[in-house]
């Protein structure tokens, strides 16, 4: 594979998406019992706004407006409708299917990055990223299934399609975000504006018509919007890193958070780690290193 830009360019920000995930899947975790998940996405948009309107002020970018950048703009805008779109479906599967499979099906979705990328953008790795990248997904997968999560309730038919389009959909706006990147003008910092346009479309509106009757005080505010502070961290990173790296690798390092999450649940949360996820995380780890070998 080419490589046009030093590694350290993309990766960087890409190791900090991932490391920020890890620690904010940690949280909602820690939280979930006390917030619903509409009440997450409401914040996600507020922390998303906070934290990429920062970065569009501080940074250099074009004018998204002018005649030049509208495919962009549309584009932009487009991928992060769809992410947000994706959340929601991924939500409402969780509420009426098994949590086992529904987080384990999610973390898959950066195999359908792979293959579209591959076939709507061109990018190809060699043998041996290949490889690497399965491994990343592999141990992803192993990490997100879940045997002592408790299912015990009505199982609806509904969550399969739910999952599965959450599924597919993540994995077309990961790649329109890279195709985004190669029409004129494009920009990160418009990029980070858009993801917060997109997030107000879907996550924003999900969240005031489901979320806003769940309110409560204070705590719940800091245990809801302090972890999506942290996710909309990770998803800067990943703006950053699509910009300048091949989506084909930045959507599995990215998305391998659960590595992340396992070992703030054992540091904070005091779980233990079983001993095949030692092996998923050694995987995992072997993956990431040699998915920049050229």
């Amino acid at each position: 594979m080419e490589t046009t830009v030093p590694v350290w360019i993309w990766l960087a920000p890409t190791l900090m998406s991932l490391f920020l995930y890890g620690i904010a899947q940690g949280l909602v975790k820690k939280y979930s019992s006390e917030v619903s998940p509409a009440l997450f996405c409401l914040y996600f948009v507020v922390a998303k706004a906070a934290v990429n309107i920062g970065y569009y002020m501080t940074q250099e970018h074009t004018p998204f407006v002018s005649a030049e950048s509208q495919s962009f703009l549309i584009y932009g805008i487009l991928a992060y409708v769809l992410d947000g779109a994706a959340w929601i479906l991924y939500f409402e599967s969780i509420v009426a299917g098994p949590i086992t499979i529904v987080g384990t099906l999610s973390a898959a979705y950066p195999a359908l990055t792979v293959l579209f990328a591959h076939f709507a953008l061109g990018e190809s790795l060699n043998t041996i990223q290949y490889g690497a990248v399965f491994l990343v997904i592999l141990g992803c997968i192993g990490l997100s299934y879940d045997p002592s999560a408790s299912d015990k309730k009505e199982i609806k038919k509904r969550w399969i399609p739910l999952a599965a389009t959450a599924l597919v959909t993540w994995g077309i706006s990961q790649t329109i975000i890279k195709y985004a990147y190669s029409l004129p003008g494009a920009n990160e910092a418009n990029m980070a504006l858009f993801n917060t346009v997109g997030g107000f479309l879907t996550l924003g509106m999900y969240g005031m018509l489901k979320g806003l009757k769940d309110r409560k005080g204070f705590k719940e505010f800091a245990h809801s919007f302090g972890p999506m502070a942290v996710m909309a961290g990770g998803d800067l990173g990943a703006i950053i890193g699509y910009a300048k790296g091949p989506a084909s690798i930045v959507a599995p390092v990215s998305g391998a958070y659960p590595l992340v999450t396992l070992v703030f649940a054992y540091f904070y949360l005091k779980e233990k780690i079983r001993f095949h996820q030692i092996g998923l995380v050694l995987l995992i780890l072997i993956g990431i290193i040699f998915t920049t070998y050229t």
